[in-house]
């Protein structure tokens, strides 16, 4: 009965932590940086020298650009012309200035769809890049330059109908801030310290062996958790992107990757710690065992 409970007791922090986790992760990760307007800005600044974004944003540059300019039969060559123009002008560092300014005033309207009504997409306007561009181009003399209209042309990083079925969860996750997270290190050390205290029974003296073998499933409780989140974050990548216009989706997945890339290290990073620390524990476990320093045969058999 005794290997039933501790066996038991293993596999409900176990599942526990693969839970916590990723909510923790995820939570901390809504309220430091997506909440966060310089954090936002400095994951999203270097994707200016990026190239699907360099040429999503003279992609759509352009495509607005052409509607307001005839050129005949010399259409094609004029658009052709004007996107190498607007192509050249993201190498510049008046564009990676303009990037981080479009991108500032993003954030506010970003947080706001995703805690917003129903149906509105989540966007980054380009109106702050496209202003730079024309300012350049004309500067330079590029023909039709001045033709070029300054207006909202937006890069959809996630759809309307998409960020109506996130809304409910991103509200959850920044209700629950840092404290999913705070919660998920006190309940691996409460378990730890529990199974020391009480790993003995009553009447006999703490047991390391046990608070070793609480050690041991902590840690794969925490390895399991890093897969859940990363895998979580790929998922939630291929919907999300499943629905963005065809010819934005590069510049959009540069944007999710660049914004969720603390996620993928935290991941990675426990998942490494978390299996660290199983294999040490059972590895120490075991050498205990057979040395008689506890009656515990095994992490998890029999938490003494």
């Amino acid at each position: 009965m005794r290997t039933y409970l501790s066996a038991a007791c293993s596999a409900v922090l176990v599942v526990l932590l693969a839970v916590l986790v990723p909510v923790g992760a995820l939570s901390a990760w809504v309220d430091l940086e997506i909440d966060n307007t310089d954090r936002y800005v400095d994951a999203v600044a270097p994707l200016a020298d990026d190239p699907d974004v360099r040429n999503t944003v003279a992609d759509l540059i352009t495509d607005g650009a052409m509607r307001q300019i005839d050129a005949g039969p010399l259409q094609g060559a004029a658009r052709n012309f004007l996107h190498q123009a607007v192509l050249s002008f993201t190498t510049t560092d008046a564009f990676r200035d303009a990037w981080t300014t479009a991108n500032r005033t993003a954030h506010e309207a970003v947080t706001a769809a995703l805690d917003g009504s129903t149906g509105e997409a989540v966007t980054i306007d380009l109106a702050p890049v496209t202003e730079q561009v024309k300012r350049n181009l004309e500067e330079n003399g590029v023909p039709f330059a001045d033709r070029v209209p300054v207006q909202h042309t937006d890069i959809t990083l996630i759809s309307a109908d998409r960020a109506d079925q996130l809304r409910q969860t991103f509200r959850l996750l920044r209700g629950g801030s840092v404290w999913p997270a705070v919660a998920t290190v006190l309940l691996a050390v409460l378990a730890v310290a529990g199974a020391w205290a009480r790993g003995g029974g009553p009447g006999h003296r703490r047991s390391p062996t046990a608070a070793l073998a609480a050690l041991a499933w902590t840690g794969l409780g925490f390895a399991l958790g890093a897969l859940v989140l990363r895998a979580v974050v790929a998922v939630a990548r291929g919907r999300v992107l499943s629905e963005v216009p065809g010819d934005e989706t590069a510049g959009a997945a540069a944007v999710y990757d660049a914004l969720t890339g603390s996620l993928r290290t935290t991941a990675w990073t426990v998942l490494a710690v978390g299996l660290v620390v199983a294999v040490v524990g059972a590895v120490l476990v075991r050498r205990r065992s057979r040395s008689g320093g506890g009656k515990t045969r095994g992490p998890g058999v029999d938490m003494r």
